[in-house]
Formats: structure tokens, C-alpha cells, sequence
């Protein structure tokens, strides 16, 4: 990639290591023209995702999230190219083809973020997951390799376990936002309650749910763990961060857990795990 100043890569590689580390780390394993084009993607989804913490009603955030739109669609002109961010994006879009209509649908879905309306179906958050991990998966897979429907296949799957991990691991910090991303339908199923949750009360019932997600992911992860071998090996760098969600998963999966104690595991840990997998079968053959 060319065009844009050292200084917009740096803010972009600094913005991701310090909001999104695991896919900071995974993208150390890649070529330097891929690895900058990647931190601009992740850079764009860190921005998008971090809206909610930023503002305190919805309107301001539905701002925010419409001036990306408008940057996508094009409508944006001059303070694009003072974004370093939105720079960036940009030049990946362009140095790599990537499709924008994915990139727009990503933001439109966030908006549910910015309110605290419950997740209400697995089905519901199916979607949420797909236009949003599965869709950021498969545009990275296509700054690593040319697309195909197998990549895509791949990216659903991988971006539908990634998800649910992160709703597990992320519910202290929604439930003390009285936010829900952990389908209602899914508690009710299992007769545990809203308010429960909200009030950070660990339940059979709300273990009993989480316990159904995990199980999800859990499927949704050997799915994509066998497809890795179906797609090209320049490809498969972009779903390293697979590797987190499944270390991830087993550690949020243990019975002794306090579902609303945050526990982030350590950066050098997470080093560690892409390292592994990076080296492994997978990733080498």
C-alpha cells in the first residue's frame, strides 16, 4: 500500500493494539502490505464498536455511526483524508478491491448498540454476527487472498463463533450497561430472567443458557476449524484470531466461572496462542 503518511498506519496499528489486541497480534503474522491493510479494517471496526462507549444517548452515536455511512457512500469530502482511520480504510478498499457494502451493513448493525433493546432471538443474533464478524472475517480474508464462496463459508462460520465467545465473555460489562446481547429467547428457554442478568445474579438457569451459546460456538468452531483446509493457504492468516475465540471459549466454559467476573486473559497469552496455531497444521498445510 502507498499514498497515505506513516503517521495514518501508525494511529491505525496503535488504535487496534490498545481496543482490539487479538487481532493486533494476529495480523504479526502476516506480510507488511497485507498487515497494514488489515490494521485499517480492524482500525474501522474498533472505531464502529467503540461509538457506544463514547456517547451517552442514542442520537449522538447514530451521528457518528451515520458520518461512516456517508464516508462509505463517498458523501464525505475533505474530512475523510483528515481521518486517519477513514484514510486508511480507504486505501485498503481501493489497493485490494474490497466490496463497500459490507463495510456499510457493519455499521448499520451496530446501531443496535447504541439502545438498550434485549437481543431477542438466536436467529436475531445469528445476523447480528454474520454482518458484523463473519463480514469483517471475510474482508480481511480478501486482503489475503482472492475471495470464493469457500472463504466465505469459512468467514460465516468462524465470525458466528468469535461472536458468541465475545457475548459471553463481554456480559459483565453489558449487563452493568443493562445491555442484553445474550439472545432473550435463549433465557427465557431456560426460565432465567432479564432482570436477573441485569442484576448480576449467577443462576442455574443463566449458567444453563450461557452453557446453550456455548455450545453453539462450540459447533460453529469445529465447522470452521474443518473448513480451514478447503481454502487457500495465503488465506487462512486472516482467521488466526479462530485460535483465541477456541482458547477463549474453554476458559469461559469452566463450571468454577463466575459468568459476571471479568477475567481477560493476558496479551502474552493471547501471543502465545496465535503463535501456536500459526505453526500449526492448519495454518502451515
Amino acid at each position: 500500500m502507498s499514498g497515505a503518511p506513516a503517521a495514518d498506519a501508525a494511529f491505525c496499528a496503535d488504535l487496534v493494539r490498545s481496543h482490539d489486541f487479538a487481532r493486533y497480534a494476529a495480523t504479526l503474522f502476516v506480510p507488511a502490505n497485507e498487515r497494514r491493510a488489515l490494521l485499517a479494517l480492524y482500525a474501522f471496526n474498533a472505531e464502529i464498536v467503540r461509538v457506544r462507549d463514547q456517547v451517552t444517548q442514542p442520537l449522538p452515536g447514530e451521528i457518528r455511526l451515520q458520518w461512516w455511512t456517508d464516508m462509505l457512500a463517498g458523501h464525505v469530502h475533505g474530512s475523510a483524508e483528515g481521518n486517519p482511520v477513514a484514510a486508511e480504510l480507504l486505501i485498503a478498499i481501493r489497493d485490494y478491491d474490497l466490496p463497500v457494502e459490507p463495510l456499510s451493513r457493519l455499521v448499520e448493525e451496530h446501531q443496535f448498540d447504541l439502545y438498550n433493546d434485549p437481543m431477542p432471538t438466536m436467529a436475531a443474533l445469528e445476523g447480528y454476527l454474520t454482518e458484523t464478524c463473519s463480514a469483517l472475517l471475510s474482508l480481511a480474508a480478501r486482503i489475503c487472498a482472492r475471495p470464493s464462496e469457500a472463504i466465505d463459508h469459512l468467514a460465516r462460520h468462524a465470525g458466528l463463533a468469535q461472536g458468541m465467545v465475545q457475548v459471553i465473555a463481554s456480559l459483565p460489562r453489558d449487563a452493568a450497561h443493562r445491555q442484553l446481547f445474550v439472545p432473550q429467547q435463549l433465557l427465557e428457554g431456560h426460565g432465567s430472567a432479564i432482570e436477573e442478568v441485569f442484576a448480576a445474579k449467577e443462576t442455574p438457569t443463566l449458567r444453563a443458557a450461557l452453557d446453550e451459546l456455548a455450545s453453539e460456538a462450540r459447533k460453529h468452531i469445529a465447522t470452521a476449524t474443518s473448513l480451514l483446509a478447503e481454502i487457500p493457504l495465503q488465506a487462512r492468516p486472516a482467521f488466526l484470531p479462530l485460535a483465541v475465540a477456541r482458547r477463549d471459549l474453554a476458559r469461559l466454559s469452566r463450571a468454577d466461572r463466575n459468568p459476571f467476573l471479568s477475567q481477560p486473559p493476558s496479551r502474552l497469552g493471547t501471543l502465545w496462542t496465535l503463535w501456536r496455531a500459526s505453526r500449526s497444521r492448519q495454518f502451515t498445510k
